[in-house]
């Protein structure tokens, strides 16, 4: 039986750096782990396919590794199952899930990532479909998928590009953490608020805090703690 082989990023950018290039070390432990030089890459996030796989391409190409887009091939389910790896990219968590259920790619992914141990990469909204909904998301809904339950590969939900509000700042609105803690009041069930160049690197039942920045962690019970870098998020793997 496999097991679970994710890296999930809070962004593909971060200041002061390329594109990906905050992330490589991380890639290519992962990549080289599983002697990957094929990446298949999920563009659906953005409207624009073969731009989209391009970036990706031209970022990670100088490592080594080739980059295929999912949407090029004819049979999708064919081409998840001789998978390497899969990277699902960032831009719009709602458009990205409407293709998914779309196009029947659900389960299949599941069925690689969970089954097979297929190792998954998402960054933004590729990490927000991992988790169990896309509920924590910042983006704007402007497609509607049939449900916002995700892929549910890690049982609590990440609130990717978290940002705490400035104690110095004017405005009065609500604020991230109060609409985070709205959605574990109704729901029960935990987020990690990512800060950008951080990660959370799961491999079986073991989960780390990776990236030089504390995470944010908003509990099933309404409280919340910062978690320092390579703290042991094992525990959010648990189902209970």
């Amino acid at each position: 039986m496999s097991v679970p082989n994710l890296l999930l990023l809070s962004s593909s950018r971060v200041h002061g750096h390329g594109y990906l290039e905050h992330a490589r070390a991380q890639l290519e432990n992962l990549f080289k782990a599983s002697n990957v030089k094929t990446v298949l890459f999920v563009p659906y996030a953005l409207r624009d396919h073969d731009k989209y796989t391009a970036l990706v391409r031209n970022a990670i190409a100088p490592w080594g590794y080739d980059v295929e887009g999912l949407h090029t091939k004819e049979n999708r389910g064919q081409a998840l199952r001789d998978a390497q790896a899969l990277f699902v990219g960032g831009g719009n968590t709602f458009v990205l899930l409407r293709t998914l259920y779309e196009l029947q790619l659900l389960e299949p992914i599941r069925e690689q990532v969970l089954q097979r141990g297929m190792p998954y990469v998402g960054s933004s909204a590729g990490t927000n479909v991992a988790t169990s909904s896309i509920h924590t998301t910042n983006d704007m809904p402007v497609a509607h998928p049939p449900s916002f339950e995700a892929l549910g590969l890690v049982p609590f939900n990440i609130n990717p590009h978290y940002l705490e509000t400035d104690p110095n700042s004017e405005h009065k609105g609500e604020t991230r953490d109060e609409r985070i803690a709205e959605f574990v009041a109704y729901h029960c069930r935990p987020v990690l608020g990512l800060r950008e160049g951080t990660s959370v690197r799961v491999e079986g039942n073991k989960a780390t805090l990776l990236g030089d920045r504390n995470a944010k962690l908003f509990q099933s019970d309404g409280g919340s703690k910062e978690l320092p870098p390579q703290a042991d998020l094992s525990f959010l793997l648990s189902k209970d």
